[in-house]
């Protein structure tokens, strides 16, 4: 895409065995921590192009580390496991950036929600600044949102994340709609994809919990789901529109059905492939009425959705409907590989140009 140059100045930085920190020459060391999160059966390697094309454009603002500690096979472990192991690696990073500021998050798919769980681990409450007239009544004022892991939140950012599951009508384009190949689907995604499709599915009842992800609405204990998502000064969400075979529109844009936008062409030559994009409104923590009742799913889907919705969210809808690639939507809009999913560059080159630094 010509908006990139050349990455020849980009180099990966080793900073511990097996683990990079994706760097460039600049005048003055960067302060934001960039934390991008593959998804189910990646690696740390499906964010390359994008680790590059940051660090690049903003040498002397962040720095980038690709997650690696849940990949290929131990994507399917769950989400919660994953998400107690993205944790501890965040500070790892942390504890050997002493000079760290900010932080971001940047996720793919599952990813997304592996993400969600680590900041509600990684969440720290609001510090408390006494004044003169505070040292006479023993009050004091919040003067953050809270923090991640100490560290001011800027940028949590979510890419094809399936947000209120894959269960439901629609919500894994590749079943078709069809009710009996999704109502099935419910019972024998685990022999697939383990603990994680349970998750995705809302079919885990560890305990006799409510589904993992019904309880990442919630603040539970030490574990601050909406407040860390409230701590980030953005919270965006893209989404495929259509042929994206893996991650429906309405999970991924946070929507439900009616919500979903009209849309025609791309909005600008720069970004060719953005269609749509919303602006954050006010939070609606309101339940909306239930326009179809089945086996459940719709009633756990409203109350997703409207537990998500009790933070802002930008949305930015992407289509590739024009594009040769566009029956590989899930993986073109991240840019997973380079060579094969080019067409979504300006997706990256989109998140670059609205960073908050």
């Amino acid at each position: 895409m010509d908006s990139f140059a050349s990455n020849d100045n980009v180099q990966s930085i080793s900073i511990n065995a097996g683990e990079d920190v994706w760097s460039s020459a600049a005048s003055s060391a960067p302060d934001h921590l960039v934390i991008m999160v593959n998804g189910i059966l990646g690696s740390e390697a499906d964010w390359k192009f994008a680790a590059e094309q940051f660090v690049r454009t903003l040498p002397d603002k962040v720095f980038v580390h690709c997650s690696e500690r849940n990949v290929y096979k131990l994507t399917l472990d769950g989400v919660d496991v994953m998400g107690e192991r993205l944790a501890e690696e965040v500070e790892e990073v942390i504890r050997r950036k002493s000079d760290v500021r900010k932080i971001s998050f940047i996720a793919h798919s599952v990813g997304g929600l592996v993400a969600r769980y680590a900041i509600g681990k990684l969440y720290r409450l609001p510090q408390k600044r006494e004044t003169k007239d505070d040292s006479i009544n023993g009050s004091g004022d919040d003067v953050s949102r809270g923090t991640i892991c100490g560290l001011e939140a800027m940028n949590f950012i979510t890419v094809a994340t399936p947000h209120l599951g894959s269960r439901g009508n629609k919500q894994v384009p590749f079943l078709l709609g069809l009710p009996f190949m999704e109502k099935t689907a419910c019972y024998v995604i685990h022999w697939i994809f383990g603990r994680t499709g349970r998750h995705l599915f809302l079919t885990d009842n560890d305990d006799g919990k409510p589904p993992l992800l019904k309880r990442m609405m919630f603040d539970c204990g030490d574990l601050r789901f909406i407040s860390a998502l409230r701590a980030f000064r953005r919270r965006v969400a893209y989404a495929n529109v259509a042929y994206d075979h893996i991650v429906g529109w309405r999970t991924s844009s946070i929507r439900r059905n009616y919500e979903l936008p009209k849309w025609e062409n791309s909005l600008s030559e720069r970004y060719p492939h953005i269609v749509h994009e919303e602006k954050p409104t006010d939070a609606d923590p309101q339940p909306r009425p239930i326009m179809k009742k089945d086996d459940g799913s719709n009633t756990l889907e409203e109350e997703l959705v409207t537990g998500l919705n009790s933070v802002s969210w930008e949305r930015i809808d992407v289509s590739f409907h024009q594009s040769k690639q566009r029956y590989a939507a899930h993986s073109v809009i991240q840019v997973k590989n380079h060579f094969s999913h080019f067409e979504g560059a300006d997706v990256i080159l989109h998140m670059i140009d609205n960073f908050i630094t």
